[in-house]
C-alpha cells in the first residue's frame, strides 16, 4: 500500500508511476482525492483534539467547583460537557468514515514501479535482459508433447483429475509422483543450504494476510474463497510466509529473515483459455516452492540481484534452456515495483514457459502489514520484503519431460537421480 506520507510530498511522481502502470487522466484524479480526504482527516482530528481537551478540562474543573460550594457553576459547567460530548460524537464518527474512504482507495492503488521497469502495456513489453545462447534441445524423430508422455508412460493423470475435482487438477501416480517429490526435495534441500528457513505454513489464511501481501482486493478473483469461514486458499506460499513478520517490529541485525516454503498453490485462472491451459501449462492446482526474504531498504535491491542469480543457478542444475525477462509496467503484479520473470523453453511445444517471478514489493507490502524496524536512531522504519518462484513444478515437470525425451523412455536430470532413485522414466 502506498504510504499517505509519499502521495503528499510526492505527489506527481505518483502520478506518474499510476500513468506508467495505464491510468487515464480521469483514474490519475484519485491521487487528488486521497490528498483532499486525509486533509479533511487531518483537519477533523483537530477539532476532535479541541473538543476532547476542553471535555477533559471541564470535567476536571467541575469537582474543584462543587468541592467549593459553586454547586451551580458547576452544573453549569457540566451542561456544557454535555454538549461538547454531542459535537464529540458526530465528529468521531467522521473521522472513522474518512478513515475508512482513505483505506478503501489506497486498497486499489497499485505499487509505485520502479525506475528500471520498463513502460509497455502487457507481457509483448517485457524487456529480456539474458537471453539463452546456447542451441535449443533436439528432440528425437516423433517427440511428444508432455500430456502424450504423460499419458504414455502413466504418470501424470488429467482424466482421472477430471474425474475427482474438475479441469485442472492434474492426479500424479507412479513415477510422475516419485519426479514431483524429487524436485520438491532438491529445491527444497538448495534452498536450506542457501540460508533459508524452511516453514510448513497453512494452507488457507484469513482476510487480513491477504490484505497483507496485497492479494486481497482480488481484482481479478482469482482466489479460491471459502465463504462460510471467509477464508481463502493461497494462491502461493508467498502469502501465509510473507505475513509472519505481520505487526512485528524487527532490529536492524535481525536483516535479512530468509524463508522458504513448499505448497500446493490454488489459483482460479479465471478467463484462461485457449492451447495454452494445455496439460501442465496452465492449471487450479501446482506445487511450487517459494522464497520470501524481509530486507533492509538500503539492500533489497542487491537482494533482489542474489535471488535473481539463485534462480538462474536451480535451472542451470536442471539443465533447461531459460531466459531472464525484465516486466513492463503493463505486465507488473499490483503489488510488485520491479519483478524478474524466468521462462524454460518447451521443446515439443517450441514455447517458452513462465516458471518463476522473483519480485521486490520494496514497502509496499510492510505498509500493509505494518512491518517494521527500528534504526539505529531509534525511528521506526518499513522494512522491504521480496519473494519468488524456486521454482513452480507444473512448467518444470512439463519442460523436462519434453526436453529429455528419448526413444527408450525419459531420462531424469542427473541432479534429480538421487531423489528419483532411477535414471529414466519408462
Amino acid at each position: 500500500m502506498l504510504q499517505i506520507k509519499t502521495i503528499h510530498e510526492r505527489t506527481d511522481d505518483v502520478k506518474n508511476a499510476l500513468k506508467k502502470r495505464g491510468f487515464s487522466a480521469e483514474e490519475l484524479n484519485v491521487v487528488d482525492e486521497v490528498v483532499n480526504l486525509d486533509n479533511q482527516r487531518k483537519a477533523t482530528q483537530t477539532k476532535l483534539d479541541a473538543v476532547l481537551a476542553q471535555i477533559n478540562s471541564k470535567s476536571k474543573a467541575i469537582g474543584g467547583l462543587f468541592k467549593s460550594g459553586k454547586v451551580q457553576e458547576a452544573n453549569d459547567m457540566k451542561k456544557e460537557v454535555t454538549d461538547l460530548k454531542s459535537e464529540k460524537d458526530p465528529l468521531e464518527d467522521q473521522l472513522r468514515q474518512i478513515t475508512v474512504d482513505i483505506q478503501n482507495i489506497l486498497f486499489k492503488l497499485p505499487n509505485m514501479p520502479h525506475a528500471k521497469v520498463p513502460e509497455g502495456l502487457s507481457e509483448d513489453d517485457n524487456v529480456v535482459v539474458k537471453d539463452w545462447d546456447k542451441p535449443l534441445p533436439s528432440l528425437i524423430e516423433g517427440a511428444k508433447a508432455h500430456w502424450d508422455l504423460a499419458e504414455l508412460y502413466n504418470i501424470i493423470d488429467f482424466e482421472l483429475g477430471v474425474k475427482i475435482t474438475g479441469s485442472g487438477f492434474p492426479l500424479y501416480r507412479g513415477k510422475g509422483a516419485i519426479f514431483q517429490r524429487a524436485l520438491i526435495n532438491f529445491f527444497l534441500d538448495e534452498a536450506r543450504e542457501a540460508g533459508y528457513e524452511e516453514i510448513i505454513p497453512p494452507l488457507l489464511v484469513n482476510e487480513a494476510s491477504g490484505i497483507g501481501t496485497g492479494s486481497l482486493p482480488d481484482k481479478e478473483a482469482q482466489m479460491y474463497h471459502m465463504e462460510k469461514d471467509n477464508l481463502f486458499l493461497i494462491p502461493t506460499a508467498e502469502v501465509p510466509v510473507t505475513n509472519i513478520v505481520r505487526n512485528v517490529i524487527l532490529k536492524e541485525d535481525d536483516f535479512p529473515i530468509k524463508f522458504c516454503a513448499y505448497t500446493p498453490c490454488f489459483r482460479r485462472e479465471a478467463g484462461a483459455h485457449g492451447s495454452d491451459v494445455r496439460g501442465l501449462n496452465r492449471v487450479h492446482q501446482f506445487d511450487k516452492i517459494e522464497i520470501v526474504q524481509v530486507e533492509h531498504p538500503d539492500r533489497s535491491h542487491d537482494t533482489l540481484d542474489n535471488m535473481v542469480s539463485y534462480v538462474e543457478g536451480l535451472l542451470n542444475k536442471l539443465e533447461l534452456p531459460y531466459r531472464i525477462l525484465r516486466l513492463c509496467s503493463g505486465d507488473l503484479t499490483f503489488a510488485s515495483a520491479l519483478t524478474y520473470d524466468f521462462e524454460v523453453f518447451s521443446a515439443a511445444q517450441e514455447k517458452w514457459l513462465e516458471v518463476s517471478s522473483v519480485s521486490n514489493f520494496e514497502t509496499f507490502q510492510t505498509n500493509r502489514m505494518k512491518c517494521r524496524y527500528k534504526d539505529a536512531n531509534g525511528k521506526t522504519q518499513l522494512a522491504h520484503t521480496l519473494n519468488g518462484s524456486a521454482l513452480a513444478l507444473a512448467r518444470i515437470v512439463a519442460a523436462l519431460l519434453e526436453n529429455n525425451q528419448t526413444e527408450n523412455g525419459i531420462n531424469v536430470p542427473e541432479v534429480l537421480r538421487p531423489y528419483t532413485r532411477f535414471d529414466l522414466i519408462d
